[in-house]
């Protein structure tokens, strides 16, 4: 057998989706409180819960803002789409931690965690009471992270930062769309992705010293300062250069051929840069005297040599189809593929297989598909546990079994406020249409 084939194998049998549930956590036993609205802080958290972190997520009585962010205000069973996509696994307390009485609580859900994550207005916390000094009293190996646009010091602190935002304080909009055309934003929240996930790191290296050291710290988290981390070679290229970096379209300045071409019946992504993969494009072109001019890869990179290598691709892929051009790439060892929408990466076989889409059924909204956090783990894999839940859902699961209040002292918080549930005339606060009352609850 092919040792390739065979290896391929042993590896898909190892990552087996259907033992998925049966597989330890590699978070298990790590207890994070979240006091985080729209995408930065809950996405932290998300990666973290996605691999066994226990969660409990935060919200006043408005909610999260992202429980109305929806895309042409779409709502599906009153979730937003916004809301659920960062809020996997988690378990949802109504409880405003600046009210004195639920900061008491709060506090004593310190003691028996790990990490504190907020992306609240700098300061806002410690206006509470629930600053880094005073939670480190009360453990003094807790984590604490805090996100925000501009972070807790500087010229900028407490501007409003989102997304866009951060793109153009960051210098990654400029830099993004065509030489003819204004700067372009990505068409998803990458800054906010991408710093949610750097946060994950941070936590995570925090929790490794903690456990070699004993100690906890404080993590002050930079959105913009994310983007400008994601600029590969713009910083030492305008540094050197003293010129900033242009916007190319498609083109990638640093690798020729790497663009995207129209064919007959779609767009195909194309890729050839080291000698063999250039020498298979050219002879899938029949184009050698290519070869014979841009053999060597910097030799390709010169504003007018890539240019004109760029122009003859495009020639000769606006006359095929994108199957036959992916076909010759995988013939002559060049990259070479169809741009997918969203529904073919959803419904495509081989991300199915991998498990990166996730089907499972959700004990509130049922059978539900979704991608699921890289990377895959043969060990701890990652899972999809449950979807976002409603306002207050989980109040008596994280009062009566993590803090042991009795049903009575529960039923006191609720009666003056201290915690609350979702409010019915607001959707997207509640569980879905022909909720039974009793689906999802944990020690109800």
């Amino acid at each position: 057998m092919d040792q390739g084939n065979s290896n391929g194998d042993f590896l898909k049998q190892l990552f087996h989706r259907a033992a998925l549930f049966d597989k330890p956590e590699a978070l298990k036993g790590v207890r994070i409180l979240e006091v985080c609205s729209v995408v930065l802080g809950p996405a932290a958290c998300d990666y973290l819960a996605e691999f066994g972190a226990e969660v409990i997520k935060f919200e006043g009585p408005k909610g999260d803002q992202m429980r109305f962010v929806t895309p042409y205000a779409w709502f599906w069973k009153g979730m937003s789409p916004g809301l659920e996509i960062e809020n996997h696994n988690k378990y949802w307390m109504g409880m405003h931690v600046g009210n004195p009485r639920a900061r008491e609580l709060f506090l004593e859900l310190v003691k028996k965690s790990d990490v504190v994550v907020d992306n609240l207005t700098p300061g806002r916390m410690a206006k509470w009471g629930l600053d880094y000094a005073t939670l480190r009293e009360v453990n003094p190996k807790i984590i604490q992270l805090h996100v925000s646009g501009y972070g807790s010091w500087g010229p900028w602190t407490g501007r409003t930062s989102y997304d866009a935002v951060a793109q153009s304080m960051g210098a990654l909009a400029p830099i993004t769309g065509f030489e003819d055309r204004g700067p372009i934003k990505s068409g998803v929240w990458i800054a906010d992705w991408v710093t949610g996930l750097m946060c994950a790191v941070a936590i995570l290296s925090a929790l490794n010293y903690r456990e070699r050291s004993g100690e906890g710290q404080f993590i002050d988290y930079l959105q913009v300062e994310n983007v400008i981390r994601m600029l590969d070679w713009t910083w030492l290229y305008a540094d050197r250069t003293g010129e900033d970096r242009k916007r190319s379209g498609n083109r990638d300045l640093a690798i020729c051929p790497s663009d995207l071409f129209r064919c007959v019946d779609g767009w195909v992504a194309l890729a050839a840069f080291s000698e063999e993969e250039f020498l298979g494009l050219c002879r899938a072109m029949d184009r050698m005297d290519l070869h014979g001019k841009y053999a060597e890869p910097l030799t390709r990179l010169p504003d007018g040599n890539a240019r004109e290598l760029l122009d003859a691709i495009a020639a000769w892929a606006r006359n095929r189809r994108v199957e036959e051009v992916e076909a010759l790439g995988c013939g002559h060892g060049f990259g070479a593929s169809r741009v997918l929408e969203a529904k073919d990466v959803y419904h495509g076989e081989h991300f199915r297989e991998r498990g990166a889409i996730q089907e499972y059924d959700d004990p509130l909204y049922g059978t539900m598909a979704q991608q699921c956090y890289p990377p895959v783990m043969s060990g701890t894999p990652g899972r999809l546990k449950w979807s976002c839940r409603p306002l207050g859902f989980d109040n008596r699961y994280v009062l009566k079994k993590i803090l042991g209040l009795p049903e009575e002292e529960v039923k006191r918080l609720l009666d003056e406020g201290v915690v609350f549930q979702w409010n019915p005339s607001v959707p997207s606060q509640c569980p879905p249409p022909g909720w039974d009352g009793k689906r999802g609850v944990k020690l109800a």
